[in-house]
């Protein structure tokens, strides 16, 4: 309906195609009656003038179709070592180096897989991935399940932007002497509008970690500013510092801080969320058992510190909880809870 109200549009303007109005602000007119305060003074004038062209070759619109490099995208060789996987569900183990120019890894190979095997995609490992140095940005960006990445190294922005069900696990070269819960292993934005799958990293993050993640699992050890913000589903967990303004539109999903110099409060946005100390025995459990997760697939030591005192541990972790998400479940609860009882 949009594109036949701009085919109206354009019909009464003596325009066939979208590149015919590229530059004809002699069509456009300031609607002068604007009765808000936000308007007044304001003058188009100098947007609407007309740009001479300084000769008649410029373009004002795309003339050339783009050339994205796709045939050299590492993808390219992992759809061929995955073939077995893609059209006969066969265990598929891929070894392979990474740089910081290869960007989007997984996400062609996760393409492939849907339109292959459909919405089941595959089962879980499946497709076991071993990569080895710096990666671009967007990692795992939109992996699906039945792919599993895991990274000796470090990655840059957007890891696991919109996961899809697959696996991502990071950490930092084996022979670091470093101590890897205090340094940054992944860059901004990472798990972005993540809808389902899980990812562990051995070492912090940098700003919006999480935001806008709607069914992931994460654990991380420390992340920047932003975290959790707009998140509607999934857990994470941080066992570690957080930036400031935390949870900031938070609508869903549950966050679990580990939090033993209680320094996190000040650093969480209260709008939304409220915090509570992790008592139930269904938290309790799932807790724990991704903090074990996270420990086997990284080596984290931070995570081994935590089981071995957990009688300690449990009692410094805060449990952020959207308000309206937690009285949802509690209806859910109550309604579930009078059907057994009808029964």
């Amino acid at each position: 309906m949009v594109a036949e109200e701009a085919r109206q549009i354009m019909a009464r303007l003596g325009f066939r195609t979208i590149d015919e109005m590229v530059g004809r602000v002699d069509v456009l007119e300031m609607q002068k009656a604007i009765d808000h305060w936000k308007a007044d003074g304001i003058d188009l004038s100098s947007i609407l003038m007309p740009i001479e062209k300084p000769h008649a070759e410029v373009g004002t619109y795309c003339t050339q179709t783009q050339d994205h490099g796709l045939e050299l995208a590492l993808d390219n060789q992992l759809l061929e070592l995955a073939k077995p996987a893609i059209e006969k569900g066969e265990v598929v183990e891929i070894q392979l180096p990474i740089i910081n120019t290869n960007r989007t890894v997984g996400t062609i190979l996760s393409n492939e897989i849907a339109k292959a095997r459909g919405a089941a995609l595959l089962p879980e490992d499946t497709v076991k991935i071993k990569f080895t140095g710096s990666a671009g940005q967007s990692l795992g960006a939109f992996l699906a399940k039945g792919v599993s990445i895991e990274l000796e190294g470090d990655a840059n922005d957007y890891v696991g932007k919109g996961l899809s069900g697959g696996n991502l696990t990071i950490y930092p070269p084996k022979v670091s002497t470093f101590e890897a819960e205090d340094h940054i292993l992944v860059g901004n934005v990472c798990l972005y509008g993540a809808t389902s799958g899980k990812a562990f990293f051995r070492g912090r993050a940098a700003e919006r970690f999480c935001v806008r993640n709607s069914g992931a699992v994460a654990v991380i050890e420390g992340v920047g500013d932003h975290g959790c913000e707009y998140m509607t589903g999934g857990r994470t967990v941080i066992l570690g510092p957080t930036g400031r303004n935390f949870a900031a539109g938070m609508s869903g999903g549950v966050a679990y801080i580990w939090d033993p110099a209680e320094i996190f409060k000040p650093n969480c946005n209260m709008e939304m969320v409220e915090l509570e100390r992790v008592q139930e025995m269904e938290d309790i459990d799932e807790l724990r058992a991704l903090i074990e997760e996270h420990a086997r697939r990284t080596g984290s030591t931070v995570a081994a510190a935590v089981l071995d005192k957990w009688g300690t541990s449990l009692g410094e972790f805060i449990k952020v909880m959207p308000t309206d998400y937690k009285r949802v479940l509690a209806e859910q609860k109550q309604r579930q809870q009078e059907l057994v009882a009808q029964q």
